[in-house]
This record gives C-alpha cells, sequence and structure tokens, in this order.
C-alpha cells in the first residue's frame, strides 16, 4: 500500500513515501480506497512535534474515497459506498481504516475531491458560524484570513446568513478570492505598517463601531488586533494559530475592553456524535449540490509529494484547500 510517513518530527523534509501492509478493517470499521486527503495545518503541527505523536506515523484525517471492506458489526455502511471523514488517523495513505459512525456519506453530484476538501474546513466553518456564535441578520464580523479555506467557506455562510462580513488578506489574488466569496469589505493587512495598531481603527470605521464577533484562525500576529475590534461584551473566537500560538495573557484585558469574551474550540467538541457530524457534513453537501456553497481546491499535489503540500501550505502560498490525490 503506497503512504507517506513521518520518521521523526522536523519540516516537511521528514515526510517520505512508504509501501506499507494493507490495513483490515477491525469491528466497527470500514475500509476505504482513498481518492484524495485533505492537508492541514493540524497535520503539519503534529508533523513538527507540537501535538504529542508517535514516530513514524502516517500523518493526515482527512479524505474521501470508496468502501472496499467492512468489519463485524457495520450495518449502514456498505462496500461500493463513497464516504468523506474528517477524523480518522493515517490518510496520507491509499487505504484507510474509518470508523463506521464516523463515515460521511456522500452524495450523488458531489465528487470525491469536493468531498475530501470539504469536511475538516468546511465542517469548521460550520459550527464557528451556527453554534459557537450563531451569526445573525444584520451582524458586521471579521474574518481573518479570507482567503483560506476555512475563511472562505465561512465568508459564504456568514453572508447566506444575512451577516456583512469584513475579512483580512495578504495579496491583490486573495482580496479577489474573497470578495468573490461574499466579503463586503477586505482589509489588505501586507499594506499595514502597524497591522496591532492600525487594523481596529480601519475595522471599526468600516463597521461603524465594534463588533461582536471575530473569527480568527491566525493566532500570535492578530489576536491583539482581534481584542481591540470588538465591541463590549463581543466574542472573540480563536480557532486556530497558523502563525504561531498567542501567548498567556492578562485576563483583566478583557474587563478593561469591555466584559469581553474569549474562546478556543475546536471542532471535535461540535462532532463529538455521529448524529451531529452527519447533521452538519449533510447541510453542507447540500449547499454544495445547489451551488450555494463553492469549495475552492487551491493546490493539488500527488500523494509522493506530499512535503511540496506541506511546504505550499507552511509558507502561505496556497489559497482554499490543499489536496493530495491517489489517481
Amino acid at each position: 500500500m503506497r503512504a507517506i510517513q513521518a520518521g521523526r518530527a522536523g519540516g516537511p523534509d521528514v515526510l517520505e513515501p512508504a509501501d506499507l501492509p494493507e490495513p483490515t478493517p477491525g469491528p466497527g470499521e470500514v475500509l476505504v480506497r482513498t481518492a484524495a486527503a485533505g492537508v492541514n495545518f493540524i497535520d503539519t503541527y503534529r508533523r513538527g512535534g507540537a501535538y504529542p505523536m508517535p514516530f513514524p506515523h502516517i500523518p493526515g484525517s482527512e479524505g474521501a474515497g470508496t468502501v472496499t471492506a467492512v468489519g463485524d458489526g457495520v450495518t449502514d455502511v456498505a462496500v461500493g459506498d463513497p464516504v468523506a471523514w474528517a477524523d480518522s488517523p493515517d490518510s496520507y495513505a491509499e487505504l484507510v481504516r474509518v470508523k463506521a459512525a464516523r463515515a460521511i456519506p456522500v452524495p450523488e453530484g458531489v465528487g470525491l475531491d469536493v468531498a475530501a476538501a470539504l469536511p475538516l474546513q468546511g465542517l469548521t466553518a460550520h459550527y464557528l458560524a451556527t453554534s459557537t456564535y450563531p451569526v445573525q441578520a444584520g451582524d458586521t464580523i471579521l474574518v481573518h484570513a479570507g482567503a483560506g479555506g476555512v475563511g472562505l467557506l465561512l465568508t459564504q455562510l456568514a453572508t447566506a446568513r444575512g451577516a456583512r462580513v469584513i475579512t483580512t488578506v495578504s495579496t491583490a489574488e486573495k482580496e479577489q478570492l474573497s470578495r468573490a466569496a461574499g466579503a463586503a469589505e477586505v482589509i489588505r493587512y501586507d499594506l499595514l505598517k502597524d497591522l496591532t495598531g492600525e487594523l481596529p481603527g480601519l475595522v471599526r470605521e468600516l463597521a461603524g463601531g465594534g463588533l461582536p464577533v471575530v473569527y480568527d484562525g491566525v493566532g500570535r500576529s492578530t489576536f491583539d488586533a482581534s481584542l481591540a475590534c470588538l465591541r463590549p461584551r463581543g466574542l472573540m473566537v480563536l480557532f486556530g494559530a497558523s502563525s504561531g500560538p498567542v501567548p498567556p495573557f492578562d485576563l483583566q484585558r478583557l474587563n478593561a475592553g469591555g466584559s469581553l469574551y474569549v474562546t478556543r474550540p475546536t471542532l471535535g467538541h461540535y462532532i463529538a456524535t455521529t448524529e451531529e457530524l452527519r447533521g452538519r457534513a449533510g447541510e453542507l453537501f447540500a449547499a454544495v449540490q445547489a451551488g450555494t456553497l463553492q469549495v475552492r481546491i487551491g493546490a493539488r499535489f500527488p500523494l509522493a509529494e506530499a512535503r511540496g503540500a506541506h511546504e505550499a501550505l507552511e509558507g502561505r502560498a496556497t489559497t482554499g484547500k490543499v489536496i493530495l490525490e491517489l489517481g
């Protein structure tokens, strides 16, 4: 079986193609022949040793493909079914074992490449917009990294709910992509001399005051500015750390800023049950089928070039979703 292994903690150069034994599904599991695997920042954190991981290991936790075998006790997934997944380990591989309860049915008309690109970022955007802070019609909100995979999807979901979305991006190309997704205003933070000092004023001018919520997946470089964009009792949603983790800070800053709230959500707590996982995914796939949600696959790499995929992702050289294809 073709796969990618990280032999030790380190940079993208630790990723190497490997020929490994084929897995077999255990009770309650299905075996899937992978069509495409999603590449995510969490994969780079695990590869780099930021999160405890055994080495060697096969990176990846997201993908889509066709079921080739089912284990004992599986009744709701059958051989030949197209499925996707968001939280199954060892996904940079030709064959992946997926718990049947975590398999997401892929509806007719949705390609397996799109199905592989949507789960992690799409489910994240969905819970952010519907649960962490339920976006309401008339809200003005800020989404950092508006041309990233989550940013593009979150912008579309929020505008569909009647919100006015302000985004931040770093290039002219990314500004165009963010506007195409529905952003009403786009701020080029690469043109700012002092992001922390300048961004809050720009946002408040565009919004006519402070915001009810800021969605920040960037982390260290944007956190202080994000807090300063909020109105009293506003919510800071820190859902990622692509620029690095936010250092410890004095909680009294929340008091001084206007009784602010900060939350650090993670996807697993919003798809803990099969019902919630498939419910959220079903709404996303229905929107794709209806043409109201566009999934941008910004870069495609063959499985053997996983190293290049990680380099592109960490180098901020991509927009939308990065996937590995196993044709």
